[in-house]
């Protein structure tokens, strides 16, 4: 079996994208010691748990002082904990809140006289000003370089008109379904390029994300942010999704295609086939950190439980490789399979399905040998892992089979009902549930991966290609 070591381009190469807006620890700390689980965005903004947003200046000269205070508040004698319009810190940075009146209408505090640090301070210059914001005459030096939308631009959003094919908007079987209570799905379809937003108690998609090229693939992130990657697209749109815009395009130097996540470290792993590497991106800071180059043309990557393996399958020679993060990304060479269709990892051994040879390889990861090879459902498209179980999606018959890895023996067949073509297997995260799409039927299935059972089938009024499922989230500046 031939090792290597895959050669590295450290982030310093990768200066275009390497800027991103950090506030002083002892200011994060400060503020997180009133309002802990405060959201510190990349781009500077600060969100309260409470969905206040304060807007930060910079300070022309920076006062590095023994022990961070509160200099001044506005109003005066405020405490911090009472969130006053604007706070000024003893390293001269400042606090601005964003105002929000009862008819949306966004703004900062006005003065006749604001204090120095307000009127030399800088919001930052890579900063998503909050859409139809406000600011008073003699605080427009703060803006610098920075563009203000306007209520008038709706951002990504656009209106989806429900079909007159679709009766009713409603769906009551969700009722019995507490754990999508509160989520919402971002769809991507093969009949449009925008991203379907639904609520999956309606039919119809409260509104679209507009896209310009066609999306590979979505990817969500800390409930807050949407990765997408585009056909014709040399970066990652990186949409916020409490202001519905784009917040930053992260370059690459070749189309990006895949997206993997590994949440315990905030990386995610870019492949970018026709360059023959993966990316690693900060996604604390959305900056990229790493390139790897790889042998061949990687596709069908994913990462292990733990984020120290990433298989991918070079789609030149139908050869599977793995990347080991933890040792120095180290590469190893698994073997030939063809028309690899999933790859998926459990147990100390890999499994992969062809689509068109209708087989499951499983393969011992110490050794790389060649444990059995099994006929599964026709056209295997995907797979997912729970607890020591792989459900395996056949989407020619419409059938999910499930895979006992501890013996490596089918213990279950699931048959999708009505379906018309299954695409993929969608973990809810911290759930027992995932979502089962359908690009031709119109609707999407909810299996019980404890059970091994559908307990709903639920329409929507576009067919489903790919989807996220995340938190609904409260729009900065919202009532």
């Amino acid at each position: 079996m031939r090792k290597l070591i895959i050669a590295l381009s450290v982030a310093a190469a990768l200066s275009s994208s390497a800027y991103a807006t950090q506030l002083p620890q002892d200011l994060k700390d400060f503020i997180n010691k009133s309002f802990p689980k405060t959201d510190f965005r990349f781009d500077g903004v600060v969100i309260l748990p409470d969905n206040t947003v304060y807007l930060p200046l910079i300070p022309a000269k920076f006062d590095k002082a023994d022990a961070l205070t509160v200099k001044a508040t506005i109003p005066a004698g405020k405490t911090f904990v009472q969130k006053p319009d604007a706070v000024i810190f003893s390293n001269d940075f400042v606090l601005l809140k964003v105002i929000t009146d009862a008819k949306g209408n966004k703004t900062l505090v006005k003065l006749d006289n604001p204090p120095t640090e307000m009127r030399t301070g800088l919001l930052p210059q890579d900063m998503l000003v909050p859409r139809n914001l406000s600011v008073p005459d003699n605080l427009k030096n703060i803006i610098g370089n920075l563009e203000i939308s306007t209520a008038k631009d709706p951002g990504l959003v656009v209106p989806v008109v429900q079909p007159k094919t679709v009766q009713g908007n409603n769906i009551a079987s969700l009722k019995l379904i507490p754990e999508l209570k509160g989520k919402t799905l971002y769809v991507s379809t093969s009949f449009s390029k925008n991203i379907q937003v639904v609520n999956p108690e309606k039919k119809v998609p409260e509104y679209a994300l507009m896209q310009q090229n066609i999306p590979i693939m979505i990817k969500g992130w800390n409930n807050t942010f949407l990765l997408v990657t585009s056909y014709g697209k040399k970066s990652i749109d990186v949409i916020s999704l409490a202001d519905d815009q784009v917040i930053k395009q992260i370059e690459f130097k070749a189309q990006p295609d895949e997206m993997i996540i590994d949440e315990k470290n905030h990386l995610a792993y870019v492949s970018t086939p026709s360059d023959a590497s993966i990316y690693v991106v900060n996604l604390d800071t959305m900056t990229l950190k790493k390139q790897i180059k790889l042998n061949g043309m990687c596709e069908k990557i994913i990462l292990s439980d733990d984020g120290s393996k990433i298989f991918y399958n070079d789609k030149q020679t139908n050869t599977i490789w793995v990347i080991e993060t933890n040792n120095n990304y180290l590469l190893k060479e698994i073997g030939k399979f063809p028309n690899v269709s999933k790859i998926a990892y459990l147990n100390d051994k890999i499994y992969i399905t062809s689509r068109t040879e209708n087989r499951l390889a499983i393969v011992d990861y110490e050794t790389m040998n060649l444990i059995s090879e099994n006929t599964v459902s026709p056209k295997p498209v995907d797979m997912l892992t729970y607890n020591n179980d792989l459900f395996i999606l056949g989407a020619s018959e419409n059938t999910i089979e499930v895979v006992d890895t501890s013996v490596d023996k089918l213990t279950h067949t699931i048959v999708l009902p009505d379906a018309g073509f299954a695409t993929k297997l969608n973990r809810i995260d911290g759930t027992n549930l995932a979502l089962v799409t359908d690009a031709k039927a119109g609707k999407y299935f909810v299996l019980n991966l404890d059970t091994k059972a559908i307990i709903s089938s639920n329409p929507v009024a576009t067919p489903v290609t790919s989807m996220v499922v995340l938190n609904k989230v409260k729009k900065i500046g919202g009532k």
